[in-house]
């Protein structure tokens, strides 16, 4: 029993995703009402004509006719009402409810989607939508007329003959006790199950991500035979269950002729002593028949529920995994903003017991260039994605011209900040339409010159279809240096007042970086911009250099500054942290020849 509580939660909230459209799906609810009181009455009317019939002159067999008949035409409206209309609202509210899922879960933080694969969320979403439309369509079609059947159906036989009727009532308790046995002795091997598909996705979905890699390693051999090994496992513990399911429908049936058997037997005797006629005998007979297929129905929607639960409870753990992100209700939206910046006393760690960043207290004056250096690991990034809110800060707080960035809304926030990370993260879109991700109404004359100024056009236009060219998911078809400039790009068809640049040249050989220098020197010019910096040159040019260590501030000021100190940022210029303009690219082609 303490398996069917959970489970029966898990219907409850299965249903109340209706809501939405409660009108129809109550008008729809007494519709099958209805039109089980139909079936039910069905099986007494026949008990009624035969009584009739035997009786002399036929009785009252044309009035039970006629009302056999009406409420039969009564049926067919409420079945057609049903059969347009619940198959629609099952469609609506399955699309629906992907749309939400999807919208909830890409505003979950960073560290949700760094503990969940991409193959698994996906799976979740596709195989919980669709066992809630199986479900919804269940609940107007059978279960319904399932409750009918036992809160109307076991009163009235009741009262024709109590005796009789105990026979339909243990069956009924037959079919409860061998589900309860079922339910307890398969629930932890399913769940099971359940675990090793979602393993099957995330395995998938990491091959399909690195094709490339597999293939280079020869590992498509070895993945084959990791997958067949994986499904091997899923059948081996998926027997166990279906096998304890399969003996539950055969003990189901064997209950159900049994009680059929019984009642024949038990109403034969009673009929010889007078105690009920053969019409009565009929409609018990009916009752336990509709009895048995509404129960039948009712051992198959457990069975559907208990095996749909784990994952209808995946489904509903993303939808309540809250946000960390807390948008004020109504939060008005960040004005226009020249882009000062302060970073006041602001603390943050992922875990509490190891903060990455600590005390980071700094102001930067609008159109200012920061470059933000320090060691790997010192929280150069973290700090930056506080900015545009990925995270809060644990303490203190971050302003954009003195308004406390908790206090507008998201939406706008981000929209006056726009950010070129290390990792492109281009879409499986085209060339154009992964461009207009930084303005969804630019023109094609727009797109065209950011992709110039970033140095993008002379590629894009000869590749077979210019703009409208496909990119390959994460930007696969594209050379590493192609995919950082269409995202800076983006980030300049974007045209924020505050531009972070996340290691944002560092796929590009230097020729290129020098190219596209004049690009980056307009685009920066009266925006405030955040350079998490490996090019000397970024390093020197800037009005402020932040070093982090450990997440602390250790040092800030301008570059000759920093090295007359000879302190941390010293010691790393001195180590050949930044790398020198002079390099050359992948090209083989120097900055001085690429000004030419």
């Amino acid at each position: 029993m303490e398996r069917a509580v959970p489970i029966l939660r898990i219907y409850y909230r299965v249903i109340a995703l209706l809501a939405p459209e409660k009108g129809l799906a109550i008008a729809l609810a007494l519709a099958n009402l209805a039109l089980a009181g139909v079936y039910f009455l069905e099986p007494w009317l026949f008990g009624r004509v035969v009584d009739a019939l035997a009786a002399p002159g036929h009785g009252d067999a044309w009035r039970y006719i006629g009302w056999w008949a009406g409420a039969g035409f009564f049926g067919v409206a409420a079945s057609v009402l049903v059969s347009l209309h619940a198959d629609r609202l099952a469609h609506r509210r399955r699309l629906a409810v992907i749309a939400r899922f999807f919208e909830h879960s890409i505003g979950l933080p960073l560290s949700f989607h760094g503990q969940h694969h991409t193959g698994r969320l996906l799976r979740i979403m596709h195989t919980g939508s669709s066992n809630l439309f199986s479900l919804w369509l269940g609940f107007f079609r059978d279960h319904l007329a399932t409750v009918l059947a036992i809160v109307v159906m076991v009163p009235l036989a009741l009262r024709m003959n109590w005796k009789l009727a105990l026979l339909m009532i243990a069956l009924m308790i037959s079919f409860a006790v061998f589900n309860a046995i079922a339910m307890r002795r398969t629930h932890r091997a399913q769940g099971e199950v359940e675990q090793l598909h979602h393993a099957i996705s995330e395995r998938v979905g990491d091959v399909f991500g690195n094709v490339m890699v597999v293939q280079s390693f020869s590992r498509i051999s070895a993945e084959v035979a990791e997958i067949r090994e994986m499904v091997r496992r899923v059948l081996s513990a998926q027997y166990p269950v279906l096998r304890g399911w399969a003996w539950l429908s055969v003990a189901n049936r064997a209950a159900s002729t049994l009680t059929i058997i019984a009642i024949f037997a038990l109403g034969t005797a009673l009929n010889g002593q007078g105690e009920v006629s053969v019409g009565a005998i009929v409609s018990f007979v009916g009752f336990a028949m509709m009895l048995i297929g509404r129960m039948e129905q009712f051992a198959g929607f457990i069975s559907g529920l208990f095996f749909q639960a784990h994952s209808l409870r995946d489904f509903f753990a993303v939808l309540d995994t809250p946000a960390v992100l807390q948008e004020r209700p109504g939060a008005p939206d960040l004005p226009q903003v020249r882009g000062e910046v302060a970073f006041e006393d602001v603390s943050f760690g992922y875990d509490a017991s190891h903060p990455a960043l600590k005390h980071l207290d700094f102001r930067v004056p609008a159109g200012a260039t920061v470059a933000i250096v320090g060691p790997t690991g010192a929280g150069k990034t973290t700090a930056l994605s506080l900015l545009y809110r990925a995270h809060d800060p644990s303490a203190g707080r971050i302003t954009i011209d003195g308004i406390d960035i908790r206090t507008v809304s998201l939406h706008s926030l981000r929209e006056r900040i726009a950010v070129v990370f290390q990792d492109p993260g281009l879409f499986y879109r085209s060339i154009a339409d992964n461009l207009r991700i930084g303005k969804p109404d630019a023109t094609d004359e727009e797109i065209r010159a950011a992709a110039e100024a970033a140095e993008a056009h002379s590629f894009v236009v000869v590749k077979p279809d210019g703009y409208a060219t496909l990119v390959a998911e994460r930007g696969r078809s594209l050379s590493g240096g192609e995919r950082q400039r269409l995202a800076i790009a983006r980030a300049m068809l974007k045209d924020a007042p505050i531009l972070i640049l996340d290691e944002a040249t560092s796929a590009l050989d230097t020729a290129t970086e020098w190219r596209i220098q004049r690009a980056l020197q307009r685009l920066t010019k009266n925006r405030t911009t955040f350079v998490i910096a490996h090019r000397l040159s970024t390093v020197r040019n800037a009005d402020m250099i932040l070093v982090l260590k450990d997440g602390e501030l250790v040092e800030q000021g301008r570059y000759d500054e920093l090295v007359a100190r000879g302190g941390l940022f010293a010691e790393l210029d001195g180590q050949g942290r930044f790398v020198a303009d002079t390099d050359e690219g992948e090209d083989g082609e120097a900055p001085a020849q690429a000004a030419g």
